[in-house]
């Protein structure tokens, strides 16, 4: 035992942790963005957060919206494409729609970015995509993001809000 942790200690050294991606399904680089960028890829169920020089500096499990959702007759797949934030909440963001008929569905540091399509903390990520259309983090991640992250429009000077991609299913 003793010798396997030695090797583990020894490869950090030559391998950084930092280097590698914790969802080993995105790449650790990307071409830099120029601007903080949060990607989706719904066909994997995870996200990433990368820097402007295309650094992935953390990343997680993502539940994006599903193929059908039986109480609204129709799908509620997460539109894909590119997105701003446009606004930010805190512990106590809430659903003004879901649950049907009168919402209240917590969504803790919700960061929307299309209509009421949101990032959001979940106590219900899965690996698969079962959501109303809003992509589900672990609480953690979506707490991480939304204060040590995203950064949302500024209206004093126009500034619009971190860059959301979300990938084609």
């Amino acid at each position: 035992m003793c010798r396997i942790r030695m090797i583990f200690l020894l490869s950090l050294l030559v391998f950084p942790l930092t280097t590698f991606s914790r969802s080993s399904s995105l790449p650790a680089h990307i071409a830099p963005p120029g601007e903080k960028l949060i990607i989706v890829d719904p066909n994997i169920h995870v996200w990433g957060a990368y820097t402007p020089d295309g650094t992935l500096i953390h990343s997680g499990m993502a539940t994006a919206g599903s193929y059908w959702c039986r109480d609204l007759h129709r799908r509620c797949r997460t539109k894909a494409g590119t997105f701003r934030i446009y606004s930010l909440g805190g512990p106590r963001c809430i659903s003004h729609r879901f649950p049907l008929p009168r919402g209240g569905a917590p969504m803790p540091f919700c960061m929307y970015f299309n209509g009421n399509q949101a990032l959001h903390g979940s106590y219900e990520v899965v690996n698969g995509n079962i959501s109303h259309g809003c992509v589900r983090l672990h609480v953690n991640d979506a707490r991480w993001l939304r204060y040590d992250f995203v950064e949302g429009p500024n209206s004093s000077n126009h500034y619009r809000g971190t860059r959301v991609i979300i990938r084609a299913y």
